[in-house]
């Protein structure tokens, strides 16, 4: 399977999604030896549970505490401490660890950007830097194998791209590092912005800091279950609770066909008053940002004067921040947002060896596998630069390693 699907009527925690990715497939085993270079000691506690009518799996997280052995905890719980606080691991010690240990660049780049948007989303609710933000060590420590054992799992699982239903939201209050708080706490609401979600109608928490951060950076598009070929289906159970239905969250694996489709935001915007050396700049803050695409488009404005349309296509969980940096970097005063249904051909990146180097190739897929290649251009720049050869010799070699890798004529 390539395509995963999370039904998060009833929320998500990091617990639950190990769980679920285990249910679906993931062998423990793998996972446990994938996170040996870690280095973080703890113990996995994965029995079968029952939540209403469905049997589901259910995680914990068994982690040393000082003055006892173990303590069992669920994973995905943690909140942010206080700037300073003095039995905390601030969030560059949490991302040096994991830069440092030996994993797949894959599972390490993804477990580093969760870890920031959870650091992010709690240094704006707390007012401060993100070189400043703590975690509570016990809390710490389970998120770290919430966190990287989740991107494990989508690696080992072979998971290309994934989905997620509108995300159910329960009220309340929480207890913290911090006081009691009001649900969903501040940090998740900062990480569910531009999210859609509907009210779960249950007292207690449903989504975690670390599951909402798992949220905004690993799925590409927010609605219901894809065009897809259902593989496999994985339930992974929260904490016992009363409700109008089973605390888990429910994950569909399947296969992508050689089309499929999704959905798009796409915003627009008119400018006729942009110095043009500002749009390069522009452009690289929306792609960093999350942009699919942007383009632009010669104008003849009101009272014939000459402008730039201005498109950007970006996943709809990330209007709000794409539009804020085209209020911020341009100077638009208004922004045009629609939704746009999408098909698309499946596509995956390789890495080729040339005598240029390696040079990264989109091989684009269909009815019958690979059907395109094309080389990677930043790649294909620098090399060329590097070897002080013509760009259109490091693009044909790249074709030519690509092709004869695939077997394509």
């Amino acid at each position: 399977m390539d395509r995963l699907h999370l039904d998060a009527f009833s929320g998500i925690a990091g617990n639950m999604f190990l769980a679920a990715l285990l249910d679906l497939g993931l062998p423990r085993r793998v996972l446990e030896a994938d996170l040996e270079p870690l280095g973080v000691p703890h113990r996995l506690v994965l029995r079968k549970v029952k939540r209403g009518a469905l049997t589901a799996r259910y995680l914990d997280v068994q982690v040393p505490v000082p003055g006892k052995k173990t303590r069992m905890r669920s994973a995905g719980a943690a909140h942010g401490a206080a700037p300073g606080h003095a039995h905390g691991r601030s969030h560059q010690d949490i991302a040096k660890q994991i830069a440092k240990a030996k994993l797949v660049p894959e599972v390490r780049d993804r477990a580093l950007a969760i870890f920031e948007a959870l650091g992010r989303a709690e240094a704006r609710v707390h007012g401060t830097k993100l070189e400043n933000v703590h975690f509570h060590e016990v809390g710490a420590a389970d998120a770290l194998i919430d966190v990287v054992g989740a991107c494990i799992g989508l690696h080992r699982l072979g998971i290309r791209s994934v989905s997620a239903s509108p995300v159910g939201l329960g009220h309340g209050t929480v207890l913290t590092a911090h006081g009691r708080l009001p649900l969903p706490a501040p940090a998740t609401l900062e990480l569910l912005t531009g999210i859609p979600t509907v009210p779960a109608h249950v007292e207690w928490e449903t989504v975690t800091p670390t599951g909402a951060a798992i949220l905004r950076t690993v799925v590409d598009s927010f609605g219901p279950l894809p065009a897809m070929t259902i593989v496999a289906i994985g339930h992974g159970a929260g904490r016992e609770r009363p409700g109008p239905l089973p605390n888990l969250l429910r994950v569909v694996g399947g296969r992508q066909d050689a089309t499929s489709s999704d959905r798009v935001v796409v915003l627009e915007t008119n400018l006729d008053d942009q110095n043009p050396e500002h749009f390069e700049y522009l452009m690289e803050r929306l792609f960093e940002a999350g942009a699919l695409d942007v383009s632009l488009q010669h104008l003849q404005m009101k009272k014939n004067r000459p402008g730039f349309g201005v498109r950007v296509l970006g996943r709809p969980s990330d209007r709000v921040a794409l539009s804020q940096i085209l209020f911020a970097e341009s100077t638009a005063i208004g922004v045009r947002v629609c939704e746009w249904d999408r098909i698309v051909l499946p596509r995956e990146i390789r890495r080729v060896k040339t005598r240029f180097g390696q040079i990264r190739v989109k091989v684009i897929g269909g009815d019958e596998g690979p059907r395109a290649v094309s080389p990677e251009y930043d790649d294909c720049k620098r090399a060329a630069r590097r070897h002080q050869a013509p760009i259109r010799e490091v693009v044909r070699a790249a074709e030519d390693a690509a092709r004869e890798a695939l077997g394509l004529d």
